[in-house]
């Protein structure tokens, strides 16, 4: 769902819990452990982890998420594993021990196998059985009120990544000349190269710039190795890009965002143009000045994504990626990013945006504006005596 403004989902139970996270992240996780965290009865966060291989320490893991998880000003947590016992129990309970030890309170922690859930925090038979309890999420009213409401939850996080993936047959082919084309026209807008390199937008892969005018606006005051999170200088610097670079690259965003809030979109040598002009850090930062969490925008830099040239792919990469992570599309955000770093390592831009996501730092924290507040209304359950 692109709105950045879904509808709370109302979770009273364990199976409401179950149902809920696979809208929470956008697909059904499998192999792996989720954190829900609340503040109040609302829903503020999600991060899914994959399971520790067999015989691995947990805890490095476990202390991580607790730590991000930590820093999204929640009151307490849910822990969910998805696997057979011998993998999950394991995680899920150093994931409980590492956020007690951060003051949160662990709501419940559950495991889910085949269609049935455990909790570990309930020892009565009547309504933890020890085989499990089992749930059909087409029948939860959480996953009705979800799809009413336009969610959506793939059927797995690699058909989540296929939503980024590049554009083969003939779109490949039509892009591949338009590209072409625009790089000649790049090329008479700018006069020849006197040395072309790798950073070159007549080149290949971006390549980090510097000098005076090379940083983004993006502020790095987000945590970091050493408590921030260095500034990306990515491709030709603002200030080495010719006045008439700008002027285009400008216009050129300008143009797809009212295409895309037309609905309309654009064709393969607008795209192509605006993924060669992209190049530079002050038409990408231009861009970035626009991109939030509208729907519109995440359509936008998905269509572009997939239809761009892999050696122009990082710009629209990141651009996605943000306008995921300000929608609370967390997942999408990573996916977008791991095909960006997996094509262009160095991507500075790339790797700010990986390292905020890994840690857990909301999108505010790069550019001064709020993130989404919206999330699930979490009831807390009731035990039983005993339980």
């Amino acid at each position: 769902m692109n709105s950045t403004e879904p509808a709370r989902l109302s979770v009273r139970s364990p199976a409401d819990m179950v149902a809920a996270v696979p809208y929470l992240l956008g697909f059904h996780p499998a192999d792996s452990v989720v954190v829900v965290a609340v503040r109040g009865r609302r829903v503020v966060f999600a991060a899914r982890g994959d399971l520790p291989a067999p015989g691995a320490d947990p805890g490095p893991a476990a202390r991580h998420l607790a730590q991000v998880v930590a820093r999204q000003d929640a009151d307490a947590a849910t822990v969910v594993g998805y696997g057979p016992a011998a993998r999950v129990t394991g995680i899920v309970d150093a994931i409980g021990d590492a956020l007690t030890a951060t003051g949160l309170v662990v709501l419940d922690a559950l495991r889910v196998t085949d269609g049935r859930w455990w909790s570990y925090l309930c020892a009565e038979p009547s309504c933890c059985p020890p085989e499990g309890t089992p749930y059909d999420p087409a029948a939860s009213q959480v996953s009705a009120a979800a799809v009413f409401a336009g969610q959506v939850a793939l059927p797995d996080r690699a058909a989540l990544a296929a939503q980024v993936s590049p554009l083969d047959g003939p779109v490949r082919l039509a892009m591949r000349r338009a590209t072409a084309r625009a790089r000649l026209r790049l090329a008479a807008l700018t006069g020849p190269p006197s040395a072309p390199s790798a950073g070159s937008p007549l080149g290949g892969a971006p390549a980090d710039g510097s000098g005076p005018g090379g940083q983004s606006p993006v502020p790095a005051d987000g945590p970091g190795s050493d408590g921030e999170l260095p500034v990306p200088a990515d491709g030709p610097a603002s200030g080495a890009a010719p006045r008439a670079v700008r002027t285009a690259g400008t216009a050129a965003v300008r143009a797809a965002f009212r295409r895309q809030r037309r609905g309309e979109r654009m064709d393969d040598d607008e795209v192509a143009w605006l993924t060669v002009l992209l190049v530079h850090v002050a038409v990408r930062d231009h861009a970035w000045s626009r991109t939030d969490g509208r729907g519109e925008d995440i359509s936008l830099w998905t269509d572009v994504l997939r239809r761009a040239e892999p050696d122009l792919i990082a710009a629209p990469g990141c651009l996605l990626a943000f306008a995921a992570w300000r929608s609370g599309h967390g997942a999408l955000a990573a996916v977008a990013l791991e095909r960006v770093l997996s094509a262009h390592p160095g991507y500075s831009l790339a790797v700010l945006l990986d390292e905020a996501l890994r840690r857990g730092v909301a999108p505010s924290a790069l550019d001064g504006r709020g993130g989404s507040n919206d999330g699930a209304v979490l009831r807390r359950r009731r035990r039983r005596p005993g339980g």
